[in-house]
C-alpha cells in the first residue's frame, strides 16, 4: 500500500490574485528501479501526468544519467521535473503551475502512482501574486 505525506504550506485562491501559482513538489520512495532508469517511460508518465493535470504539454526534455534520467517538460502553465536515482529507488518530482484550469496535484500524485512509489511525501506551496 502506498503511503501518502501532504505538507500543506497554502493554497491558492484564484479569485485572491493577479497572479495564480502553485506549486507541488516532493520525494518519492521504494519506486521500482527499472522504471525509474526508463527514459521512455518518464517520458510518458510525463504526459500523462501533464494531460491529468490539465496542462498544455509544450515539449519534454530528457537526459539519461546512468542510471538515473533528468526530465524537463515545459508546459504551457509552466514545468514539471522528474530526477531519479534508480540505485536508491529514489525520485525527487515539481510541478508548478500559473493556471487556475489545472491540478498540479493530480499530476503529482499520479507520477508518484506511475512509479509505483511505496511512499512519498509532498508540500504545497501558494506561488501568487496578490492584489
Amino acid at each position: 500500500m502506498t503511503q501518502a505525506v501532504k505538507i500543506l504550506k497554502t493554497e491558492a485562491k484564484a479569485q485572491q490574485y493577479k497572479v495564480y501559482g502553485k506549486h507541488v513538489y516532493g520525494n518519492l520512495y521504494g519506486c521500482d528501479p527499472e522504471l525509474l532508469s526508463n527514459p521512455d517511460y518518464l517520458k510518458k508518465v510525463i504526459e500523462e501526468a501533464a494531460r491529468r493535470g490539465n496542462m498544455t504539454l509544450l515539449d519534454i526534455r530528457y537526459w539519461s544519467i546512468y542510471p538515473g534520467v533528468s526530465l524537463v517538460a515545459i508546459v504551457l502553465e509552466s514545468h514539471i521535473t522528474v530526477h531519479t536515482w534508480p540505485e536508491y529507488m529514489f525520485a525527487t518530482v515539481d510541478v508548478y503551475s500559473c493556471g487556475e484550469h489545472t491540478n498540479p496535484e493530480a499530476a503529482f500524485e499520479y507520477i508518484a502512482k506511475a512509479l509505483k512509489a511505496e511512499r512519498y511525501e509532498y508540500e504545497v506551496s501558494d506561488r501568487s501574486l496578490s492584489k
